[in-house]
């Protein structure tokens, strides 16, 4: 049975449960297995692909930022595409991201595009501020 949730509704699950909740299982819930995330990267550089590749990712930022919180500021919706803008904030007390522990908190943004298909997320645009991240942390951006 197809799931009955908006695009929109998947999208605030998957920074929720995912994110600010520190759910990993929801990953699989919310990811599908064949899902392309363009704009993050895997261990080896390439664009993060379906749920192993995405925690990957999760485990080295969620390590680095354990608190780190996301709040939609807006989405906008049309038939199968969503659109995100949010603020992310956390604490960088982990060394998962391959540098020491800063203890500093930031805050920067993002947007994410996402197709969402019964339910799921099949492929997504992330666009993060990154340089404003590196910044905060005191580091030069790779």
């Amino acid at each position: 049975m197809p799931d009955t949730l908006s695009p929109a509704a998947v999208m605030h699950l998957w920074f929720e449960h995912v994110w600010n909740r520190g759910r990993a299982e929801a990953i699989d819930e919310r990811l599908a297995p064949n899902a392309l995330v363009h704009g993050l990267a895997d261990s080896t550089g390439q664009e993060v692909r379906g749920p192993a590749g995405f925690r990957q990712f999760y485990q080295a930022f969620r390590g680095a930022f354990p608190d780190i919180h996301c709040a939609i500021e807006d989405t906008l919706e049309s038939a199968d595409t969503v659109a995100v803008r949010c603020v992310v904030r956390g604490t960088h007390t982990g060394e998962t991201l391959g540098f020491a522990a800063t203890q500093r908190r930031v805050s920067f943004t993002g947007m994410v595009f996402a197709k969402v298909k019964n339910g799921q997320i099949t492929e997504a645009w992330n666009n993060f501020d990154f340089v404003s991240f590196h910044k905060q942390l005191g580091i030069s951006p790779p």
